[in-house]
């Protein structure tokens, strides 16, 4: 194999390893994981490095995630082993005459794929490319029922940061004050920051009322609040 054959072989692997990291990051975005965190999750997760951070327990305080993990674990395990493997050993018993058509069979998917990875980086693109996916997962769990969205920012010891955003109010807190929820007191949430729509965000004071459309940074038990607003898991990043 000489110098340009071997850089082919590792820039085709790259570009692989990066389709691959970007498919299981879409999957873990779907779980309601925000984008930057799930993608380092996947990275570690692929690669076998076997670094991890708090933010690993995102993944294992929930069980959709959990199998996710170990699947990505897996096929990143057989990726290593059989796939580059099996790329080295074509390489390895090419013939001479075959080499020019082995660069144009290797170059074409490469260029397609570095296209698509210009349009990745394009802020317009990606919001577009992610707000079809979003409409394609609300239309796929679609069951009739009117639920909010959560997704999960952080953890802290056992207790979390999450961002819901409404899309109904739930009807004990419908034209309710803060104060008058007796959310913190009740429930342990405690409302951090309110955001609405052209306005900039801020602390709810007792007399905030909820309004559809909302995004609430709230603190408290993960489970306690998506039973208590009512929401669940959606793509990340998006409202």
């Amino acid at each position: 194999m000489n110098l340009y054959m071997a850089l082919s072989l590792f820039s085709l692997i790259i570009l692989i390893y990066w389709v691959i990291t970007e498919f299981f990051t879409v999957l873990f975005r779907f779980t309601g994981l925000p984008d930057e965190r799930a993608r380092f999750q996947v990275i570690s997760l692929l690669t076998g490095c076997g670094f991890t951070t708090k933010e690993s327990e995102m993944i294992l305080s929930n069980r959709r995630r959990r199998r996710l993990a170990r699947v990505t674990m897996l096929f990143g395990y057989v990726f290593n082993i059989t796939i580059v493997s099996a790329f080295i050993n074509v390489f390895l018993s090419l013939k001479i005459s075959q080499v020019e058509h082995l660069y144009l069979g290797v170059l074409i998917p490469m260029g397609a794929v570095a296209i698509i990875f210009v349009f990745m980086r394009v802020p317009r693109v990606r919001a577009w490319g992610d707000g079809l996916l979003q409409r394609m997962v609300d239309r796929f769990f679609a069951d009739g029922e009117r639920f909010n969205t959560v997704l999960l920012l952080d953890y802290l010891g056992t207790e979390t940061i999450a961002q819901i955003t409404l899309k109904h109010i739930p009807e004990q807190y419908r034209g309710q004050t803060l104060a008058q929820t007796g959310l913190r007191a009740g429930t342990g949430i405690l409302v951090m920051l309110i955001e609405r729509p052209g306005e900039k965000p801020q602390a709810p004071t007792a007399d905030t009322v909820f309004q559809e459309g909302d995004k609430l940074t709230v603190f408290g038990n993960y489970e306690v609040i998506r039973s208590v607003f009512n929401a669940r898991e959606h793509f990340g990043d998006q409202g």
